[in-house]
Formats: C-alpha cells, structure tokens, sequence
C-alpha cells in the first residue's frame, strides 16, 4: 500500500463497478414494490446489499486496500483509526428517494487518504448520470457515456444565491444561514449525494447542511467538489461565511457521524 497511487485505469475501474452496482439497484427498482409486503421482505434492504456485495467484491480485485461501507459498518474504532487509506462505500445513499421512486438516489463510492477524499464516484442509475472527481486532476460527468468537465461557479455580485437543500423538512437553522449569504435566494431541491454535485457543476453556488449525515453519504461527492474548484468546511450556523473554517475530515473520530458543514466554490 505504500506505493500506492491513483491511475486512470483505476478511475475506470470504479467507474465501472459504481455503474454495476447501480444495475443491480435497478433491477430491484423496477418491480413494483407492492410484491414485497406479502414476504416480508425489503426491496431497499435487498438493493442495498447487492450493490454492497458487488462493490466489495470487485473493490478487493483492484487493490488490497480496507473498505469502509454502510453495509459493513461495525468495524471497530481500534481497527479504522489505524488506517490511513481505506475506500468508503454508501451502495444506496437515498433511502427516501429510492422509496418514493423519484430517481434522486445514488452509489457513492470514496477513496480517502491520510482523512481527505481523494477520489469519488457518484452514480445515478436512473438519472443515467456519474460524477467524477480525482483531486488535483479534475472532475467530469458522464451522461449516457458522453463526458463533460464541470466546474464549481462562484457567486458574483448582484446574482441571486442558488441554494440546494434537501426534499425533506428544512433545519430553522437554514435561515441563519441565509441571512448571512444576503440578497436574494432560490432553493434547489435534490435528494442523495447529488446535493454536493449540484455545487459541483455549478448548477448551485452553496449547500449548506445542518442535518445529520454519516460519512459515507459525503465522502464521494466531496471529493468531486475538490475536484471541481470547491471546498467543504465544517459550518458554525453563528459563523456560516467564516473564512477559516476547518475542511471536513474524515475517519478522525470513534463516530461516523460528520458535523454541520457547508459546500461552496
């Protein structure tokens, strides 16, 4: 592992397991899920663990590097805080989404080194669309195998703030947040990860979140905000534009709950 280092080869190969593992969800998202109350069993449950299975199972073929995932998450505290490269999987981030079947779910997959993410896929298989993001590389999306770059797009002077936020009830703290931002606002809704990508490419100039989240459900689409010319800062609510606040952090703690933080170009 010490002579680890990230290739393009390896871009693509976890491009392609992202893109899997979202067949997998799909082929489950598209029964009707009334079927299921009659066994008893969960089609998220049963779409969260094929595309866990399969991450996993292709992530070891690649490299022999520890993975972190939603599905396998009772690995010790005394284990995690030794490592200082580990891949960090979410195989179905939007759990709200996927139930309502309006599309805005994703497979998030990281890699962070030393408590950065370095490298990020995030794939929306209904949507047909995949983020990239390979810190000091770039970041793209790939729609119907068609790539473009993206870019974080700074708020200017005048221009109304376009917000992204959550489909689910908005924190009062938002409004603090707002406040502090001036003029005039829209709110963007997005489910998933997808609400970091939106600053990504620039659909969106800030996502602040002040609701909780765990890591993996940040860790991919973080990076492709780095990649894109952005940043994600640990939010104060009091202190939302604070210009030293501390970049988000990740595998630093027992908890892998992440903090209130703030997405921005």
């Amino acid at each position: 592992m010490s002579n680890f280092t990230i290739t393009q080869g390896l871009v693509d190969d976890v491009v392609k397991v992202c893109q899997e593992a979202g067949d997998r969800i799909m082929e489950i998202y598209s029964k009707d899920f009334e079927i299921y109350e009659k066994n008893d069993a969960s089609p998220l449950t049963e779409a969260d663990l094929a595309a866990h299975l399969h991450i996993v199972e292709c992530l070891g073929k690649v490299s022999d590097i520890p993975i972190l995932s939603e599905e396998s998450a009772d690995i010790s505290w005394e284990t995690r805080k030794s490592w200082t490269r580990y891949w960090l999987v979410d195989p179905l981030d939007g759990t709200k989404e996927f139930i309502k079947k309006n599309g805005e779910f994703t497979v998030n997959i990281a890699l962070v080194e030393y408590g950065e993410p370095t490298l990020g896929v995030v794939h929306a298989p209904v949507l047909e669309r995949t983020y990239v993001g390979w810190v000091g590389q770039g970041a793209y999306k790939l729609e119907q195998s068609a790539r473009s770059e993206i870019a974080c797009k700074p708020h200017q002077a005048g221009d109304t703030w376009q917000v992204v936020g959550s489909r689910s009830h908005q924190s009062p703290e938002i409004n603090k947040v707002l406040e502090a931002l001036g003029g005039s606002s829209e709110l963007i809704a997005m489910g998933s990860s997808l609400k970091l990508c939106c600053v990504a490419d620039g659909t969106a100039h800030v996502y602040p979140r002040v609701g909780p989240t765990s890591e993996w459900d940040t860790a991919a689409a973080h990076a492709v905000v780095l990649a894109a010319g952005g940043k994600v800062t640990v939010l104060n609510v009091d202190k939302p534009l604070d210009a030293d606040a501390h970049p988000l952090r990740y595998n630093q703690k027992e908890s892998v709950l992440n903090p209130f933080f703030m997405v921005s170009s």
